[in-house]
């Protein structure tokens, strides 16, 4: 009876043991579903924009047709004065480009040239985006193609840029001696920054393991970035860049970033802090404030007219 009683306990352990495995394995599966969907939710936002066609847009606008790694992308060239520097505006993590095109106009009737095109991921741009690696040489190749042109000044550019744009416009200033000015609108150090923010907005950083998963997937995906310096150690080498951070009270953790990377950045550099830190949704009277704040930057660091040195 002694040996039947054991192997009625044995197989009773076995199953139960096989139960838990089960739901292990389960929970194991869900999680990584999660955290697949999650992610892919991330680099793949829901698009907006892209009704617009530049023959309905004031400022003759034409299209340029540049070529970023892994396929050709274009944007809109708005003409200024000729032979002029060129702003180029980078829009932020879910946004596009038509969203900017009020700030499009306040560069242009100063004489600007202005070029304004979509990240991966966004507007008519299909491709995944990576929060800030490939979008930098997206924004490179635009300055490469911008630079083609015989009727803008080839060796100055300007750069707006807000969220991932900022990101983009940093990283590119740090290796294109022909930007000459950036403005950082709500930046982040890593693109892993701007990824745990949205994991976390999400709720579903409470899951246990999920931001730890959602971070290696991502590193994974973009294994070939993975020796790319953080911002905070790259501004040190951008002392002939001016530099504009602007710090919004209604985003707590960019805010803070930008902070932080505006007291590790050199000279020249300002700082100007605002209520909202999402330009389209800001109300008429704020967005022309703001406008004002990005053209004078613009104006003293990059005229329209080239000064004799």
């Amino acid at each position: 009876m002694s040996f039947f009683s054991d192997f009625r306990e044995s197989g009773r352990l076995t199953q139960t043991l096989m139960a838990a495995a089960a739901l292990l394995g389960f929970a194991l599966l869900a999680l990584f579903l999660i955290t697949g969907v999650l992610l892919y939710r991330v680099i793949s936002p829901p698009t907006a924009g892209g009704e617009l066609s530049p023959e309905a847009l004031l400022g003759h606008p034409s299209v340029v047709s540049f070529s970023p790694p892994g396929g050709a992308a274009e944007g809109w060239f708005f003409p200024g004065r000729s032979t002029a520097p060129t702003v180029i505006l980078c829009h932020g993590y879910l946004s596009n480009r038509e969203e900017l095109l009020t700030l499009v106009t306040a560069l242009q009737e100063h004489q600007y040239n202005v070029f304004v095109f979509d990240f991966s991921g966004h507007g008519r741009n299909k491709r995944f985006t990576t929060l800030g690696y490939r979008e930098t040489q997206e924004l490179l190749a635009a300055i490469s193609a911008i630079a083609a042109r015989n009727d803008v000044d080839r060796t100055r550019f300007g750069v707006w840029g807000t969220s991932l744009g900022a990101y983009a416009a940093a990283s590119a200033a740090a290796s294109e001696p022909r930007i000459r000015a950036i403005v950082l609108d709500s930046v982040y150090d890593k693109p892993v920054d701007l990824l745990n923010l949205l994991v976390e907005r999400s709720g579903l950083n409470v899951l246990p393991f999920t931001p730890t998963l959602c971070r290696w997937t991502f590193g994974l995906m973009n294994f070939s970035a993975r020796k790319t310096p953080p911002l905070s150690a790259r501004l040190a080498a951008l002392p002939g860049v001016a530099k504009l951070f602007i710090q919004a009270n209604d985003n707590r953790p960019l805010g803070e970033s930008t902070a932080k990377l505006f007291s590790k950045a050199v000279e020249p550099r300002q700082q100007i802090i605002v209520p909202k830190s999402n330009y389209a949704a800001m109300t008429s009277d704020d967005k022309h404030s703001y406008e004002n704040s990005v053209v004078q930057f613009f104006l003293q660091y990059l005229p329209p007219a080239a000064v004799a040195r």
